[in-house]
């Protein structure tokens, strides 16, 4: 997999190097353009810093998309990206390294996870356990299909390249968060992956995807490694994307 992450607001910039998780089939679907949402409304503040939206869970901390005025919060044990670091993951025979799909402003748990030198070019990459964010999609005709394509993209990009048949995409539901946004929502797996590595794992996504107020569909995506011990729990990913919502503008705040 080629994986890549920048600082900046575009998401199809040249890939960097820097690791953001790591180690097709049936019920996938055709990515959509990973853009971002022209229309989306502004937010003032940032939650990093004091000046934004506050958790909605106690104990926990608020992660922002401030260009698409979207906020959702994760556990305290997560870290949280600089809102203009975007992730992506792109296939590895394409020279132009368009993204597969991507994620702007995200949280990681345990950046850390695991470390190696997979490629054996001297330099250590560090891969994390999980990651969570959201970007623009005005590419999905609907949120159904932003949610099974960006889950199975994820899980895809990260976990089986370059085998699509690995990829699991279950059911699309209708899913509502804590602050009434209604939408879909989608979790896609990997089975078989091989072990080549100290650090390569199965994974799971879920994307949950909705119209915001100007009739864009915005994916909030989760990804991360499965069937090890220290997984993201799928109660805790669903009570993650529960807690999605507008701030700003938007949200009338």
């Amino acid at each position: 997999m080629t994986i890549g992450s920048a600082a900046t607001v575009v998401v199809a910039s040249a890939v960097t190097g820097t690791v953001l998780l790591g180690g097709g089939g049936e019920g996938a679907a055709p990515a959509p353009e990973p853009v971002t949402s022209s229309a989306a409304p502004s937010a003032t503040g940032d939650p990093r810093t004091g000046d934004g939206p506050r958790p909605t869970v106690a104990g926990w901390k608020v992660v922002a998309n401030p260009d698409l005025g979207i906020a959702f919060d994760v556990p305290a044990d997560w870290a949280l990206q600089s809102p203009d670091w975007v992730g992506y993951v792109t296939e590895d025979d394409d020279p132009l390294e368009k993204p597969l799909v991507a994620m702007k402003a995200p949280a990681v748990l345990k950046e850390k996870w695991c470390s190696s030198d997979g490629d054996r070019d001297g330099t250590v990459d560090d891969t994390p356990l999980a990651s969570a964010g959201t970007r623009g999609n005005n590419g999905a005709r609907n949120p159904a299909e932003a949610a099974r394509a960006d889950s199975a993209n994820w899980a895809y990009g990260l976990y089986t390249q370059p085998d699509r048949g690995k990829v699991g995409t279950g059911p699309v539901s209708s899913f509502t968060t804590a602050s009434g946004l209604t939408g879909s929502l989608a979790t896609s797996s990997s089975s078989g992956v091989e072990r080549r590595g100290r650090c390569d794992s199965d994974g799971k996504a879920t994307t949950f995807a909705f119209e915001n107020p100007d009739g864009d569909v915005v994916p909030w995506s989760f990804a991360g490694a499965d069937g090890v011990g220290d997984e993201v729990p799928d109660a805790t990913v669903r009570q993650i994307a529960r807690t999605v919502r507008l701030y700003g503008p938007a949200s009338g705040a």
